[in-house]
């Protein structure tokens, strides 16, 4: 993957985040008649500046582009003209300030409805959710999945391609409660599985939790034939091509493409030696697997996709849509699922249950941005569809300094009928400083453990 890919891609998604949650913090002010005096796009110094409007915004675009901010007319912040009073973010209800701060996470949320929209009317293609063979032993195998089983349904949710199938037995298992698994066996028939979670541990919640459960969609058997290639991977920097048959490596056979898979998966910087079918010559190829890391799992990877055969992908392949008024239902109920998700998977890092290793910094942000925008526009819209939810949930979160801990002193306003007293909001600003600071410095050390390891 290029470097340069990743680096715009991840300045675009950030930068695009951060303009509509600011924003909705902007479009809410102006219609509550407050005057507002800079929108940043970015921290520090500014690389671009224009005034614009009668009241002389300043539109800034500045050079750290890992955030932004609307600075509004407040006497908390500088001296205010008496004519100007009224207009002073201060100077406006309990009320209004709430919708003001709150304006900015519904942005977020409403962006991620919208891009799923477009998704969901266009379509996103997946996999049709067919069950491999399971694990003797297994969860599966003992809940009575057999290959062959197509997943229709998980305790009532519609279940339309694999990833579905994940992402509904993700959030039950949360629960740990048994759901009941609807399917279509290979025969044709209707039967219904129950599922159980009670073996599943916390580490599985952060990985595959169908492979945990010894749930695997069926493979198709592929020759070990070289298809496309990424520009930098290992395969191309050794002379790899597409077409290129494998027909054996270290001089052992291999068989199909799984094969080859599990050979290269198993030698992360180790070369290997290949025999290769080109046309009608045979050669060697010596190859050296790039070492990838994810999550503390080391494995090798030459860059190289299978060579497709469309007709017999024919029958695996899923295109999930909806009509636009259908579409708009389901944009809404994945938002809210996902954001409903990550509170939940907070909730289980601050009591343990989860680790806290799975907290992800700016470089780990940035590979996910970079690797979403080479899979196309339709992963990359996902990604952004993901981050803007994460960013609407992070800043609900009743943390000092973020919108969260504004919209907790307001509803303390609310209730109590008077603000909070300074001295104790100044006091909440240096926790909620030490609280982020705490959380960015552990993230950012997770991103150079990942990037260390890899």
């Amino acid at each position: 993957m290029s470097m340069m890919l990743t680096v715009i891609a991840f300045i675009v998604a950030i930068s695009v985040l951060v303009v509509v949650h600011e924003y909705g913090h902007y479009w809410v002010a102006r219609r509550c008649n407050v005057k507002v005096l800079r929108f940043s796009v970015g921290f520090g110094k500014p690389i671009w500046s224009k005034t614009i409007g009668p009241d002389a915004t300043q539109w800034v675009l500045a050079a750290v582009p890992l955030g932004g901010y609307v600075k509004m007319l407040d006497e908390r912040e500088g001296d205010v003209a008496p004519h100007e009073l009224h207009r002073a973010f201060n100077r406006k209800s309990v009320w209004q300030r709430f919708a003001i701060v709150l304006a900015g996470p519904v942005a977020n949320f409403l962006a991620a409805i919208a891009l799923y929209w477009v998704l969901f009317v266009h379509g996103i293609p997946g996999l049709i959710p067919v069950v491999g063979e399971p694990p003797a032993g297994s969860t599966a195998e003992r809940a009575g999945f057999v290959a062959g089983d197509t997943v229709l349904g998980v305790s009532g949710t519609a279940v339309r391609s694999w990833q579905d199938f994940r992402w509904v037995v993700l959030q039950r298992a949360l629960d740990k409660s048994p759901v009941t698994v609807e399917l279509k066996t290979a025969q044709g028939v209707i039967a219904n599985r129950e599922l159980r979670f009670d073996e599943l541990a916390p580490e599985d919640l952060e990985k595959d939790v169908l492979a945990a459960l010894g749930l695997s969609r069926q493979r198709l058997i592929l020759p070990a034939v070289i298809g496309e290639l990424t520009g930098s991977g290992a395969a191309t920097r050794a002379g790899l091509r597409s077409g290129d048959r494998v027909l054996a490596v270290n001089g052992k056979s291999v068989e199909n493409w799984d094969a080859l898979v599990k050979d290269v998966r198993a030698a992360p910087g180790k070369a290997l030696q290949l025999r290769v079918q080109r046309g009608e010559v045979e050669m060697p190829v010596a190859v050296t697997p790039d070492v990838v890391d994810e999550r503390g799992v080391r494995f090798g990877r030459i860059g190289a996709s299978p060579k497709m055969d469309p007709a017999s992908m024919q029958g695996m392949l899923a295109n999930v849509s909806y009509g636009p008024v259908e579409s708009l239902g389901k944009a809404v109920a994945k938002t809210w699922e996902t954001a409903l998700f990550s509170l939940r998977m907070l909730g289980k890092m601050v009591v343990g249950e989860v680790s806290l290793k799975n907290l992800s910094g700016p470089i780990t942000i940035a590979d996910y941005a970079g690797q979403s925008a080479q899979n196309g526009w339709i992963s990359y819209l996902l990604f952004l569809s993901l981050i803007s939810i994460s960013l609407g949930v992070l800043n609900l979160l009743p943390v000092p300094l973020l919108d969260g801990g504004h919209l907790m002193y307001y509803s303390i306003e609310i209730l109590t009928g008077k603000p909070v007293p300074e001295k104790v909001m100044e006091a909440g600003q240096h926790v909620g400083m030490t609280v982020l600071f705490m959380l960015m410095a552990f993230a950012l050390f997770n991103d150079i453990t990942r990037l260390i390891g890899s």
